[in-house]
């Protein structure tokens, strides 16, 4: 491996100081040199946010621990997802994404057996939030960490503030040795063979590397602007192109909710996350059934009186990706890259897993084109996994009193593997054999599927006298015990 032996990083914000981070952990050994140019100008998108649980491989990779990120972040733990109101189906009109690990495999695989059961026509319980250890613990506002001794737990990821989150990554960055350029870029220019030669700043220096890396935003400074790379848009998959975001404060003595929830409103769906000094609230919606003021409205009438006098941030949103991540010597990390609305949280992982993939793709001693299309042929088809998972949830919706709605049940611009998903399981056939067929280009492993199409309710309407299965009593009866046991052994957050 030759590693470049300067790289210019074009952007802050969390896709900056993450990129950051990785690289100069990576490589410093090696006497690779990184610069962040930031413009003190231009503002980043930071609002209370979620992450899977990649987030946790990334703080394990540079050995940063929960205690000391976590309370500078504002940052809360995060036991799954919450969807109320997307399904009508009677016992289903809210389903649930748990996280889940060891503590699950008993009960999980009774919900899969019990989910076959439904799809088959036969009566049975089906609803995730009955059978994974993370939705108990979220239903009792409880966080998922144990005593280092107390065995495998269950699997969770985290809620934070965005702006703080960067904030904290710069620092622990520029201490590995990141130098921390604050300018605007006013141009860039290329060579022959059409790299990136150096971006020239506004105050007067320029700046030259062996690799730059765009992590701009929507803008695409080098990736779209200098170089030209086409854009591959969503737009026909996924309708929402805006976003509202209002904080709110949190209630006097409340216990902090472990869970995202993610509301469907009228002409789109809002997040709600929990941090420890305020709730980050939000409405994403489609600009094409409804405008900014009226979606702000809706918004404020949704959060209620806490949500008077509180201000609104009003955002657009690019949804899509770049046909190429990595073209010359620029590869584009974040909304530069490309943007998946924000419904299952994967932006921080998909920066995460991009530079990862980055990182190996350098170190690969492979033919440098060969390794440059390798690499990018991975990144789209993450994008294509999250995608396709994201848009699964719209085509599952049953709701019917707006035209946004029925719209997305209705779109058939969705991937060929999406609708054969959607086929065998309507069908009744092996969705097993469906889900390893497509491996591990679903992105999302089969807890994951089962708890989308199983929570949403999607089952046929005529159910007969099933064989004996485990009932939905039952079940949330061994979730109680399990979180009972789980709990004896909960470590004391405020020693973390």
């Amino acid at each position: 491996m030759t590693p470049p032996k300067h790289i210019a990083i074009v952007g802050g914000g969390t896709a900056g100081w993450m990129t950051a981070n990785l690289l100069r952990h990576r490589w410093a050994a090696l006497g690779v040199a990184v610069t962040l140019i930031e413009s003190a100008d231009i503002g980043t998108i930071g609002v209370g946010e979620g992450s899977t649980p990649f987030l946790r491989h990334f703080f394990r990779t540079l050995g940063i621990a929960e205690r000391s990120w976590m309370p500078a972040c504002d940052a809360t733990y995060k036991c799954g997802i919450r969807f109320p109101g997307w399904s009508t189906v009677p016992g289903y009109e809210s389903y649930v994404h748990p996280f889940f690990g060891e503590p699950d495999r008993e009960l999980g695989n009774l919900f899969f057996t019990n989910a076959c059961l439904r799809r088959r026509g036969q009566a049975a319980d089906a609803n995730p939030q009955d059978f994974f250890l993370a939705a108990e613990l979220a239903r009792q506002r409880r966080a998922p960490i144990l005593q280092a001794d107390a065995g495998p737990g269950t699997d969770y990821a985290y809620h934070f503030d965005a702006g703080k989150l960067g904030t904290f990554l710069r620092t622990h960055a520029v201490g590995l040795g990141v130098r921390h350029v604050v300018d605007t870029v006013a141009r860039v220019s290329q060579q022959e063979n059409g790299d990136i030669a150096a971006v020239h700043l506004a105050g007067g220096a320029c700046i030259e590397a062996d690799l730059f890396v765009d992590c701009s935003g929507f803008r695409g400074l080098l990736i779209s602007e200098a170089l030209g790379e086409p854009f591959h848009p969503y737009r026909d998959n996924l309708f929402n192109d805006r976003a509202i975001a209002i904080p709110t404060a949190l209630a006097d003595g409340e216990d902090i909710p472990s869970e995202t929830v993610s509301t469907a409103l009228r002409h789109g769906w809002a997040w709600q996350i929990p941090l420890t000094a305020r709730y980050g609230n939000g409405y994403v919606y489609s600009s094409d059934f409804v405008s900014d003021d009226e979606a702000e409205r809706e918004l404020r009438a949704h959060l209620g009186p806490a949500a008077e006098g509180m201000p609104a941030r009003r955002l657009r949103m690019r949804v899509g990706r770049v046909h190429q991540h990595w073209r010359q010597n620029c590869v584009a990390i974040g909304l530069a890259q490309g943007f998946i609305e924000p419904l299952e949280a994967t932006a921080l992982m998909l920066i995460q897993l991009s530079v990862e993939q980055f990182i190996a793709a350098l170190e690969d001693d492979g033919f440098g084109r060969a390794r440059q299309e390798a690499f990018n042929e991975r990144v789209n088809a993450m994008f294509e996994g999250v995608r396709d998972y994201v848009v699964a949830h719209y085509q599952l919706n049953t709701r019917h009193d707006t035209d946004y709605w029925r719209a997305n049940r209705a779109n058939r611009h969705i991937s060929d593997r999406l609708a054969g998903l959607l086929a065998v399981w309507d069908g009744g056939g092996d969705f097993e054999a469906e889900l390893a067929r497509h491996g591990a280009g679903l992105m999302y492993l089969r807890p994951s599927w089962y708890a989308l199409l199983a929570g949403m309710g999607r089952f046929p309407a005529g159910l007969r006298a099933a064989p004996q299965a485990l009932t939905g009593p039952q079940a949330r009866a061994r979730l109680g015990q399990m979180a009972t046991a789980f709990g004896s052994h909960l470590r004391q957050l405020t020693g973390m």
